[in-house]
């Protein structure tokens, strides 16, 4: 675990080996976060199977479980959220995710909404993010979900938590392999980011409105799903000016990559 901020009440910290500890090299390592404000929490992106166990043990060390407010998840992908069915029977906790995706929901909780009254408490914790996004009221203060659509999924948010000025950047600036602490030479990292971008990111479009909602934001640290994180303002510059170049998705098909395939008779 690592702790990225820790100032009087509020501390927000970083899960990132609970995959490789637990499966080695069978899942793909991801982070999953916690921001505890005196005794609330926020989860964000906290992952399947392949995690909760262990998060619920590192969690508890911080936080009650009887006291987590949120789970935010940034997309809908299994190692996103695919635990959610724990979360809501073991927690109180509200789920926040976009709108589009908000629907699904159900399909990975079949046996919590089976009943009418499982029904109505379901509707009754979940947060459906408008596209233009959210600020999400918490323990006194707030968490802002910013949009990120088609980064990689049509209905995607990164995560704000203006007390510690960091930004949950969800698969934005994943890294596959690399560094997994803080990012010191961007030029190494880019390595194990480009192919995951070029395949994942919806097109540079996409890629230049959320640099420049970014760039305004100026967090102080960028926190991505997947590897290490941007914290100074040099290598941050840099990420962000990839990025923003950064063709990508639709950008680089071609005719080619659309024909019939060849009969093997």
């Amino acid at each position: 675990m690592d702790i990225l901020f820790e100032q009087g009440n509020h501390l927000v910290a970083r899960f990132c080996d609970l995959v490789k500890a637990q499966h080695g090299s069978d899942g793909i390592q991801a982070n999953q976060f916690v921001i505890r404000r005196g005794t609330k929490g926020a989860l964000i992106d906290p992952g399947g199977d392949l995690t909760y166990t262990h998060l619920t043990i590192e969690l508890s060390r911080h936080l009650n479980l009887s006291d987590l407010e949120y789970i935010l998840a940034s997309h809908q992908d299994p190692d996103i959220i695919a635990s959610l069915p724990r979360w809501m029977l073991h927690s109180r906790c509200k789920v926040a995710v976009s709108k589009l995706w908000s629907r699904f929901l159900p399909h990975l909780v079949s046996g919590f909404v089976a009943s009418r009254a499982g029904s109505e408490r379901w509707h009754d914790r979940i947060v459906p993010l408008d596209d233009r996004g959210q600020v999400l009221t918490f323990a006194g203060s707030e968490i802002w979900a910013l949009p990120a659509h088609f980064l990689h999924s049509c209905g995607n948010f990164s995560f704000y938590d203006p007390v510690s000025q960091i930004l949950f950047s969800g698969d934005i600036g994943a890294s596959l392999g690399g560094e997994e602490g803080e990012v010191t030479d961007f030029d190494t990292q880019v390595q194990f980011m480009e192919g995951f971008h070029r395949r994942y990111m919806g097109g540079n479009r996409a890629c230049r409105l959320w640099v420049q909602m970014v760039r305004e934001l100026n967090p102080a640290i960028i926190v991505p799903q997947h590897g290490g994180y941007f914290v100074s303002e040099a290598v941050k510059k840099r990420f962000l000016d990839w990025f923003e170049r950064l063709e990508c998705g639709p950008d680089l098909l071609r005719h080619q990559d659309f024909q019939l395939p060849m009969s093997k008779a």
